[in-house]
């Protein structure tokens, strides 16, 4: 929740920076013009107000459920695996833990897709509530994208995310299992050599 509260107007800026000249067929979007990073935080915060800066604050906030959700099913499968098994091997920890980020990924990519919306900021939201992020607004543009684009439309672009974090997710975790073990194997080490 820290890192989310001191990095939001990073990702703000540089979802900003990444959209700049792009072309969208959104009618709703209006197209920015930023002279690198210092100047894109000026305009935010000169046109829009220092708040602007921490647009997709709220979705953030509710996707650090996403490595909950994954170390959830991540510990789930180990544990059923280590049933039947007495060790794991590489490749078994390698696909548990992209089955897991997978899961994860799936189950909170909507919010992602809100959250970089509103990253974006200018597009226009519910006329009822203008505050960016709140419940209702996220609510709102869930609903807007399910009638724009029918039920897929929230999962728009979740095959790149999913190559992206799943390769990630299973090497973090093949990593992670491979210095745990060195690190307990040097502190069995230790110990028998005091004996």
């Amino acid at each position: 929740v820290v890192n989310v509260l001191l990095t939001t107007p990073l990702w703000v800026v540089n979802t900003r920076l990444k959209l700049q000249g792009a072309k969208f067929r959104n009618e709703d979007i209006v197209p920015t013009n930023y002279n690198g990073v210092i100047d894109a935080f000026h305009q935010i915060i000169r046109d829009e107000g220092i708040l602007a800066l921490w647009n997709g604050t709220f979705p953030s906030l509710l996707l650090v459920f996403n490595p909950a959700i994954q170390f959830m099913f991540y510990e789930g499968l180990k544990r059923q695996l280590l049933k039947k098994r007495m060790k794991l091997s590489s490749l078994d920890v390698f696909i548990i833990g992209a089955i897991a980020k997978a899961i994860a990924t799936t189950v909170t990519y909507p919010l992602q897709t809100v959250q970089s919306i509103l990253r974006f900021g200018h597009h226009r939201l519910n006329p009822e509530n203008r505050t960016l992020g709140s419940l209702r607004n996220i609510l709102y543009l869930l609903h807007q994208r399910v009638r724009r684009f029918g039920i897929m439309g929230l999962y728009k672009g979740l095959e790149a995310k999913l190559l992206q974090t799943v390769l990630t997710a299973a090497l973090m975790f093949l990593v992670y299992e491979k210095l745990t073990a060195a690190t307990f194997t040097v502190m069995g080490l230790k110990s028998a050599r005091k004996r």
